[in-house]
This record gives C-alpha cells, structure tokens and sequence, in this order.
C-alpha cells in the first residue's frame, strides 16, 4: 500500500515539473531585441499546431549583394496581422528569444516577435540616414492604414 502512494506521488511531482519546465520556458526569455528591415515572407504554418514563420532580410549597406535573412516565429494573431499588413516597407521587429522549447509544435525559430514598428527612415546617400520618430502599428489600426493608402 505504501509502495503504490510513494509511486503516485512521484508521478504527480515528475508531472508537476514537466509543467514547471513549460512554464519557465515559455514565459522566460533568454535574450530580447530588435531587427530591422524588410519582411519577404510570412505563412501559416504546421501539421498540428499552426504557427506563423516569417522571414526578414537584412541589408547592412545599400546596394549591397548579400542579404542576411532574420527568420522568426510570431504566436499572437494580431501581431500576425500586423506584419502582413506592412510587407514591403522597412519596419522593425521587437522579438524575444526563448532557449529550451523541445518541440517545433511552439514554433520553428527561437525567435518570437511580439512587436512590429514601421520605420520612416529617409536615406539621403549610401550609409547616410535620417531616423524620424517611428510610428509604432498596433494591429487593431494596421487594417484602417492599409485600407485608407492609396
């Protein structure tokens, strides 16, 4: 009888520090930052659990041949709305990396965006930019500004 109680409560411990994990990683990020360029690619993606890839490329110079490609997963809907509202416009990303997930069923990346801001940024020769304040899209708006540009 005694035996049978002790395995149970293992069982439940090793459940509850299953959960724990989840939790912990899910919720912790082992760095956080921003990227910024163009937005190429965004999909639905996944058998089971959907989640939305994206892809950004980078261009450290203009005119340059190499383009560095930032890709990134992105769990909130309307984050999700968001970016594929500002394809084509330089923008940038605020997104949170998470260590530790041990599935693709959270995503395909470590790179979780959970903010997009479109930059206005005006290039007055190679390497030489002048950085308005950016504007900042919050999904319930990126809709209304898509329709109403001409």
């Amino acid at each position: 009888m005694n035996y049978k109680r002790a395995a149970i409560l293992f069982f439940l411990g090793l459940i509850l520090l299953v959960i724990g994990y989840f939790a912990l990683a899910l919720n912790w990020s082992y760095s956080s930052g921003e990227r910024a360029g163009w937005i190429q690619k965004l999909s639905n993606k996944g058998w089971v659990c959907k989640t939305w890839e994206g892809e950004l490329a980078l261009v450290s110079l203009p005119g340059s041949a190499t383009v560095e490609k930032f890709l990134f997963t992105v769990q909130d809907e309307k984050v999700a709305a968001a970016l594929s509202e500002v394809m084509g416009k330089r923008v940038t990303l605020h997104y949170e990396e998470k260590v530790g997930l041990p599935t693709s069923c959270f995503g395909e990346t470590r790179h979780y965006v959970t903010k997009v801001t479109v930059s206005n940024d005006i290039s007055l020769s190679p390497g030489v930019v002048i950085h308005p304040n950016p504007v900042e899209v919050p999904a319930s708006a990126a809709a209304s500004s898509a329709a109403s540009a001409p």
